[in-house]
């Protein structure tokens, strides 16, 4: 009788998925989600609350350095304080915008 056969490398699942480690939108991607970009136009302070709400943090913190940076840590996105520091700085609107654009992705993906 024959010994059954030895499986030396398990099979791998994979899926066509974009990569989880890297900001899914660039910042200045505006037009790639319409409604977020106008809803941080005309009310900075609400994209604000829903970022923060959907990090399940103070609303006050939404559009903050701490928030980017607590969120890029979280998925692995490349990147450092100093960085997170300057985008929000010199272009709050897209960073707070490119934060939502990327959660709403994520969520789709089932990865938030």
């Amino acid at each position: 009788m024959n010994p059954p056969p030895v499986v030396f490398v398990q099979p791998q699942f994979s899926a066509a998925t974009a990569r989880s480690n890297v900001w899914q939108t660039g910042l200045m991607d505006c037009c790639s989600d319409c409604g977020v970009c106008l809803c941080g136009v005309f009310c900075f302070c609400c994209l604000g609350c829903q970022v923060a709400s959907d990090m399940n943090e103070c609303c006050l913190c939404g559009g903050s350095v701490a928030m980017r940076t607590l969120y890029r840590t979280r998925y692995g996105i490349p990147g450092s304080i100093c960085s997170d520091f300057c985008t929000t700085l010199w272009c709050g609107l897209c960073s707070l915008c490119q934060l939502k654009r990327d959660i709403n992705r994520r969520k789709e993906m089932g990865i938030f």
